[in-house]
């Protein structure tokens, strides 16, 4: 089971994943990730852009690819756009899955995934104004590990 989301309003990252653990009673494992906006850095908002047309189709491409790789019972992806304050949750990635390693693997895959090969752009407002963000050099790496 996918459930793949684009969301323009908050959500409870608790609320969905108690969801998902209920939605997979076979599972022997859940694993998640959520991220957050950074307080860092005087970030005072964070911005996701998308391209729609491509967006939730490539969600939907990339859990089909890591439910191609890892025995899965279940993936869940949900993503923010939008302007979001300071530790607002932006993403939510859970996998389900018989096995605890194929549920943390699928799950590490996907964040990679979304966080260097995605189609958002970002940008933090600061006091001096607003400055996109490219991803680092770790993240490519991060990437580069699952080809």
């Amino acid at each position: 089971m996918l459930d793949i989301q684009l969301l323009e309003k908050g959500f409870s990252p608790g609320k969905a994943l108690g969801l998902f653990a209920k939605a997979h009673p076979e599972a022997g494992g859940i694993a998640s990730f959520v991220g957050k906006v950074r307080m860092d850095e005087g970030v005072k908002a964070l911005e996701l852009t998308h391209y729609e047309p491509l967006t939730l189709p490539g969600m939907h491409a990339l859990a089909e690819e890591a439910q191609a790789r890892w025995n899965l019972d279940g993936l869940l992806i949900w993503h923010r756009v939008g302007v979001m304050r300071p530790q607002a949750p932006i993403v939510l990635v859970s996998a389900a899955a018989r096995h605890r390693r194929d549920a943390f693997q699928a799950a590490d895959f996907t964040m990679d995934h979304l966080k260097s090969d995605a189609w958002f752009w970002k940008r933090e407002r600061r006091a001096d104004g607003w400055h996109w963000i490219e991803p680092r050099e770790q993240d490519h790496d991060d990437l580069a590990r699952w080809r």
